[in-house]
């Protein structure tokens, strides 16, 4: 145990690895009901909002549930909407459930609405060769950052105009 003898080593391909492994993650990053949030989210992996975002969230696949309310823009691979959507969304594929309730503009590759989602804004089909990434979280921080001290010297995008918020009364 204490030995200066032999010492074994451990084999590290099992599962516990794995588990804490950043790369990949299969579990959604969740915003519960009862949580509140007031700023942008950046996430390279999935989001599932049940609770209140206010702000933009930027994600590999973002859902948002049916008692959800997001106040921002949303920017995704995939974006399911069941919830409240005030602002824009920008998604390959954009599947609008019966409760989903959308003000703002859908940019999409491929858009689905089931009988009795409500959807107050433009629809417009992006271009098949264009791909929407997922964000580099460190990378994304960096743009939000330059996009809010007024620095346009990134050309990567127009982060700070991605997003359209409608404008309120």
């Amino acid at each position: 145990m204490f030995s200066k003898g032999s010492k074994t080593t451990k084999e590290t391909n099992g599962p516990d690895n794995s588990a804490r492994s950043p790369l990949k993650s299969s579990v959604p990053s969740i915003i519960s009901a009862d949580l509140r949030i007031n700023g942008d989210l950046i996430c390279s992996g999935d989001v599932q909002v049940d609770g209140w975002v206010e702000g933009d969230i930027q994600s590999r696949n973002i859902v948002i549930g049916e008692g959800a309310t997001v106040q921002g823009g949303l920017q995704a691979e995939t974006v399911r909407v069941c919830g409240v959507v005030n602002g824009q969304i920008k998604a390959d594929s954009v599947v609008l459930e019966k409760t989903a309730r959308v003000t703002g503009d859908v940019l999409h590759k491929s858009l689905a609405m089931e009988q009795g989602a409500s959807l107050e804004g433009m629809c417009k089909r992006l271009d098949s060769s264009a791909t929407i990434a997922p964000p580099s979280v460190k990378a994304g921080d960096a743009k939000l950052a330059d996009a809010k001290s007024g620095d346009s010297k990134s050309s990567d995008g127009p982060v700070g105009s991605v997003f359209a918020r409608p404008a309120t009364t």
